[in-house]
């Protein structure tokens, strides 16, 4: 299995403004986005991304297959209305939850047409999911973030690759979202380390880096 992590920032490291504007990338890096997407068996991205963004997570921009979409949502938040839900008839959507979601919620999720697999006691184990995804047979692993589960793979050492797009901006805010969340590390020394494999450039001026795991 090979997990890519992709993120759009702003050049000061913001995924998302304070009050959830997360619109950073240009159409070029979106179409690549979209083509990413098409190549990935699944598409994982954690409940906060789907209840701020409300994302469709399909290939839209680009020729090729829609991947499988994989919600973390501990407690089986997602909402009915979402996007993701209102296609889960049309679109594989699986929601990966854990024993706090109810089991009302399980079942308000399960007849939109998504499936929901239990993968832990108190929060998702991200390890099992994934295990269980490659089981499954999904072997391209694509992960939208946000900032959370950007640490929580990260922090498992379950990432293979790193793409960020830094866009020419500035978005500031102590609340923003940044690229990596979570607890974080005492020193830098205790953080996984990447090679920089191969840098893009787009017409809007985003620079493309394609970190590989060392």
């Amino acid at each position: 299995m090979k997990v890519t992590i992709n993120a759009a920032m702003t050049i000061d490291g913001k995924i998302a403004t304070a009050s959830g504007d997360s619109t950073i990338s240009s159409k070029d890096d979106l179409k690549r986005v979209h083509r990413l997407r098409a190549a990935s068996d699944a598409v994982v991205v954690g409940i906060a991304t789907v209840l701020a963004d409300d994302p469709k997570l399909t290939v839209r921009l680009a020729r090729g297959k829609n991947p499988i979409r994989v919600v973390v949502d501990t407690r089986g938040r997602i909402p009915a209305d979402s996007q993701l839900l209102r296609t889960a008839c049309k679109v594989r959507t699986i929601v990966a939850a854990s024993s706090q979601a109810s089991a009302a919620d399980i079942e308000r999720i399960r007849q939109t047409g998504a499936e929901v697999l239990i993968m832990g006691k108190e929060a998702v184990d991200l390890k099992a999911l994934f295990s269980a995804l490659d089981k499954i047979g999904f072997k391209k692993i694509l992960v939208e973030g946000g900032g959370e589960l950007n640490w929580s793979v990260l922090n498992l050492g379950l990432a293979d690759e790193l793409i960020v797009t830094i866009a020419p901006r500035i978005a500031g805010g102590r609340l923003a979202t940044t690229l990596v969340e979570g607890d974080g590390y005492d020193t830098i020394s205790q953080g996984p380390k990447f090679h920089l494999a191969r840098v893009q450039k787009t017409r809007a001026g985003e620079l493309v880096l394609f970190y590989k795991k060392k």
